[in-house]
């Protein structure tokens, strides 16, 4: 019969048990980091100090302690909090006041120098501004209009969810971008159509990293494109443009988006959503972050006094301004203005001020075209600055915390101890080194939140190894891998930038979301993984495509496991 509807009373028994869980496990802690303490000497030299337990597997604890406590209590920012503390304790010792120093100030990792840190927090005004668009564009009245022109096109739950997957693919210059914007344009079209706020997240998410990882013109190509290291002798951008046909994640992902869509193929926790979703739920549990929906279908009347009935240009002119302004942005902090052509501009971009400035014009723009238009007044028109700041606190908080924790890994020397251990193994494995490497990047990208840190670290790695020319077509596909896994750990992480953007441009309860996504994210990442280990074993064997043989392959497989789930799934409902 399966999981039935959670009622309110059932979930407020549920939370005050996970409250329960989470207050005695953080006593313990502190406790037992209290007394530590008492055995620890009481003065370091923060300069000269290194923890003993430095590039070791304890340096995973923090974040799957964090990870492992979200998962469970359902509280994400308190759970990424105790992760915090428990990886500033270890790495000081116990020592009390060095653990304090070390989580509040410790250089690229405490809480206050990433909130300075001029990267981070051109993200987090990104956020902010993208938050005050879309709340202009929801009081201008254009999202209403857009759900109104778009709900006679769109008839049906498939035709909103397959929207949802195309915008998110034609949005491919940069996954932060990607999220907030396919999530207020078509929140209102899927909240329509009975969609849960989790299925809504995991469309976003899952048409973000793992579009981006495969558009030569975005962001994430840039990125790896920098990863590349200058003495290998290697055109990064060329590189990267190898490895698109043997990233099997991104590309099984993208077919498996259109089977479930297609085929209304639903399973794990996000069957119950789904479930819950037609019979008007679109939470299925108590937390509402960011208020409750707005009742689509119910008829409107605007205060004509406020100014113009909204129309679908009040949303499509903000957007097709904001796409074109971030391009614009980025292509200009690359060089782009100053001679350099557009591919290499993009791939020197600095996606942080870029999408600040292009973010930044759009508003300008769009207060000029309000005002002309009539569409807002002046007053209302500086109301939604503080309603969408109000916005996006959640994600705002969720991220300081996540950079934070990923902050603390570093210290504690995670990145060091994948690196040397895959390092140390490389040569002897290399048959097997592409699905070694897409199954370590998954897990450190998981552990740290960062994808992006992820293949720097790993992609040097794998030049060396296969530095020579003869090696050429596993160099492809193993960096393939490098940048599979640590897209498809990324994608699983609750405290990744990007799950939590998918979260917030859904307005989906945040582990709601990761949860729901994680059966999904790992049908995936096991085809995947089948996949780079035909591809290791044949490219190690033969010096012909590859790709011609396991990428249709594993798309092939990716098609048969989800026949597979289908015929179990229902085969449990008749029973």
């Amino acid at each position: 019969m399966g999981k039935k509807y959670l009622n309110h009373e059932e979930e407020v028994r549920r939370y005050r048990k996970r409250q329960k869980i989470l207050t005695v496990i953080g006593l313990t802690v502190v406790v037992g980091l209290i007394v530590a303490s008492f055995f620890t000497e009481g003065t370091v030299d923060p300069e000269t100090y290194e923890p003993a337990i430095y590039s070791t597997f304890v340096a995973v604890i923090p974040p799957l302690a964090a990870i492992i406590l979200a998962l469970i209590t359902k509280e994400v920012y308190s759970s990424l909090f105790f992760g915090i503390i428990i990886g500033a304790l270890l790495y000081a010792n116990g020592n009390l006041e060095l653990g304090l120093k070390t989580m509040l100030y410790a250089e690229d990792a405490g809480l206050i120098s990433k909130l300075s840190d001029t990267w981070n927090m051109g993200i987090l005004v990104f956020l902010i501004l993208l938050g005050i668009i879309v709340a202009l564009m929801n009081e201008a009245g254009g999202s209403e209009a857009f759900g109104h022109w778009a709900s006679k096109r769109i008839k049906t739950r498939v035709g909103a969810q397959l929207a949802t997957f195309f915008l998110g693919i034609l949005i491919f210059v940069d996954d932060y971008f990607n999220c907030l914007t396919v999530g207020s344009v078509m929140r209102p079209i899927t909240d329509r159509h009975q969609t849960s706020r989790a299925k809504l997240s995991y469309l976003i998410d899952a048409t973000a990293a793992p579009v981006c990882i495969i558009a030569p013109v975005s962001s994430w190509a840039a990125a790896v494109t920098s990863s590349v290291p200058e003495e290998a002798g290697i055109n990064g951008f060329s590189m990267f443009l190898r490895t698109i046909p043997y990233n099997f994640y991104a590309l099984t992902t993208i077919v498996m988006i259109l089977f479930i869509t297609s085929r209304k193929l639903d399973y794990g926790p996000m069957k119950l959503h789904e479930k819950n979703a037609l019979n008007g739920d679109l939470f299925t549990t108590m937390a509402r972050p960011y208020g409750e929906p707005e009742d689509s279908d119910a008829p409107k009347e605007r205060d004509m006094s406020k100014g113009k009935v909204g129309h679908v240009i009040d949303l499509v002119f903000p957007v097709v301004v904001l796409i074109t302004c971030c391009i614009f942005g980025m292509v200009y902090t690359g060089g782009f203005f100053e001679g350099e052509n557009f591919i290499d501009a993009f791939a020197n971009a600095d996606a942080s001020q870029g999408l600040v400035y292009g973010s930044m014009t759009t508003l300008l723009i769009s207060f000029a075209f309000y005002m002309i238009r009539g569409t807002l007044s002046f007053k209302r028109f500086m109301d939604c600055i503080a309603k969408g700041f109000r916005l996006m606190v959640a994600p705002v908080l969720i991220l300081a915390l996540a950079w934070t924790l990923s902050g603390m890994t570093g210290m504690l020397g995670l990145k060091e101890f994948v690196a040397d251990l895959v390092g140390g193994s490389a040569n002897s494995v290399q048959m097997f080194l592409p699905v070694i490497l897409f199954l370590v990047a998954l897990f450190l990208a998981f552990a740290t939140g960062t994808s992006w840190g992820t293949f720097a670290i790993l992609i040097p790695i794998v030049c060396h190894v296969f530095a020579s020319p003869e090696t050429a077509h596993m160099l492809a596909i193993s960096i393939a891998a490098c940048l599979a896994g640590a897209v498809c750990g990324d994608h699983c992480s609750p405290i990744s930038d990007t799950t939590i953007m998918a979260s917030a441009g859904a307005q989906c309860d945040h582990v709601n979301h990761v949860s729901t996504q994680l059966p999904y994210a790992l049908t995936a990442a096991a085809v995947s993984a089948v996949g780079f280990l035909m591809a290791g074993i044949i490219g190690y064997t033969t010096e012909s495509d590859v790709a011609m043989i396991a990428l249709p392959v594993s798309l092939i497989l990716m098609v048969v496991t989800l026949i597979v789930i289908e015929k179990v799934t229902k085969k449990k409902q008749t029973i």
